[in-house]
């Protein structure tokens, strides 16, 4: 009886754990994206559609080897995943965009404005306020988040409209999360994202059209990488986690991505980091890790 017991406690961790970490794998997928949109020679909201037009075969053929449901739903779930869809597709081109006009650390930050809402209405919906160890997790993860950017952080006019783009992107991309919340329940990962992929796609390429982009590219990498990274791991792992954790949780492992630019900007650009940095971290993983111990 008590090995059955400890071999029961250890697969309820194994399995927090895996969730866990596709919660966070995902938030790191989706912080590198900006860089594949700079490096990208097509439109910005053109680099958004081939993120998702390409990743759409390969969503479904992962649905199919997870023997996912991906057709016979009912007509709530299908006006669900086609209104997410919109507002995923309205997102990104919002963002894409934004991201060109404005500072990495602005852009960062004012995408993920979206969590606010996420955590916001998730605590509506459980009819109560923040507890005083989910304040203390949400201050924590805030404060980092400002201290890491503060230094590149830059409030004025030549950011103001890449600013608003930003902020309109991260309350599009809440409004995405939680009309899936319902549809996720029941159904499938990789079968969600393919399907509210493909109410997305044209919503990107109408768009890219109407701004006079250019659509088709002459360079695909930074494309394909968007569309492995961004859509089929970054969407992927976190429609995955969502189930598995509270509002707070997940709209606070949103906030993380800041803390990844910086590092992805050490590793990769060799961008110096200094004591105040590594506190910045330090608070975000910290309010993280208190608000999952409070998960009800």
């Amino acid at each position: 009886m008590t090995n059955a017991t400890g071999g029961a406690s250890q697969t309820v961790r194994r399995f927090s754990a895996l969730h866990f970490a596709a919660l966070m794998g995902g938030n790191v997928a989706l912080a590198v994206g900006p860089w594949f949109v700079r490096h990208a020679d097509s439109g910005p909201v053109s680099a958004g559609f081939w993120r998702l037009f390409l990743a759409i075969p390969l969503l479904f053929a992962l649905a199919q080897l997870g023997r996912e449901k991906v057709t016979g739903f009912n007509r709530a779930t299908w006006w669900a995943m086609a209104g997410a869809g919109v507002f995923f597709g309205l997102d990104i081109a919002s963002w894409h965009i934004g991201i060109g006009m404005t500072r990495m650390a602005n852009a960062t930050l004012f995408g993920n404005s979206g969590s606010l809402v996420v955590i916001a209405v998730g605590l509506y919906a459980l009819h109560r306020a923040p507890r005083s160890g989910e304040w203390l997790a949400f201050a924590l993860a805030i404060a980092g988040s400002a201290i890491l950017l503060g230094r590149s952080l830059e409030i004025g006019r030549s950011t103001l409209i890449g600013d608003l783009f930003c902020i309109a992107a991260g309350l599009l991309y809440a409004g995405y999360i939680l009309l899936l919340q319902k549809p996720r329940a029941s159904l499938g990962s990789w079968g969600l994202v393919a399907w509210s992929s493909v109410a997305s796609a044209p919503v990107l390429l109408a768009t890219a059209l109407l701004l006079g982009e250019p659509v088709w590219p002459g360079v695909w990498w930074p494309l394909l990488s968007l569309a492995l990274l961004g859509q089929v791991g970054g969407q992927g792992l976190l429609i995955y986690a969502m189930r598995h954790f509270t509002p707070l949780v997940f709209g606070l492992a949103l906030l993380t991505q800041p803390a990844i630019s910086v590092a992805l900007g050490w590793l990769a650009f060799g961008e110096a980091l200094v004591p105040v940095d590594f506190l910045g971290m330090a608070m975000v993983a910290a309010g993280l890790a208190l608000a999952r111990s409070t998960q009800d």
